[in-house]
């Protein structure tokens, strides 16, 4: 009878992936999002409507984005390294856990991110925050998700805006803790390109 429960107590990766999948949709109602399709992104000139709260799904990696600020200055250059400033808030939305490095003004992450034609792959330098809590200086896929739509710039007028997105992430395209656990997390995060003196 014991091994029966036990049996019983015991959540499948499918019943983790179904909690997972509701969280989400509780998540994207609670916050009044409206989701876009990619076409209809593509259609608007690869941007979101922040009027509308508007978020696009992205179909291969079942990420949301939201582009708040596309950025001033280029994209991320192809065929070379470029490293970039991150500032972000973290939520796990299962169980309402956070981190960030917003509060910090000169502790930002720092992510090196070379661009293969549509391919990108990026890693966090070691001291990064990101790296820290998750013992890994791999970025991961969803994070990665906005570089083909962002600008990398610095701010020279008043006019200008660093990069904005906000994502939520499914556990196949997240750190190692989101794949692990099958946890979906939120994000707020800003991109821009650093300089050296």
């Amino acid at each position: 009878m014991s091994a029966f429960v036990a049996c019983n107590d015991y959540e499948t990766y499918g019943e983790k992936k179904e909690k997972e999948r509701d969280a989400i949709r509780q998540f994207i109602s609670d916050s009044s999002i409206v989701v876009i399709s990619e076409d209809q992104f593509h259609a608007q000139g690869n941007v979101t409507d922040v009027s509308k709260n508007e978020f696009v799904y992205m179909n291969n990696t079942g990420v949301y984005m939201q582009i708040v600020n596309k950025g001033c200055g280029d994209s991320i250059p192809n065929g070379k390294s470029t490293t970039l400033i991150m500032r972000f808030y973290e939520q796990n939305i299962m169980d309402q856990s956070e981190i960030s490095n917003e509060s910090s003004p000169y502790d930002p992450d720092f992510i090196i991110v070379n661009r293969t034609g549509s391919t990108f792959t990026a890693s966090y330098t070691s001291n990064s925050l990101m790296a820290q809590t998750y013992s890994s200086t791999s970025v991961s896929s969803g994070i990665m998700v906005p570089f083909a739509y962002i600008n990398v710039g610095r701010v020279r007028n008043a006019d200008d805006r660093i990069a904005k997105v906000r994502l939520i992430v499914p556990h196949t395209q997240g750190h190692t803790i989101a794949a692990s656990y099958v946890y979906p997390y939120y994000y707020e995060i800003t991109f821009q390109k650093k300089v050296d003196l």
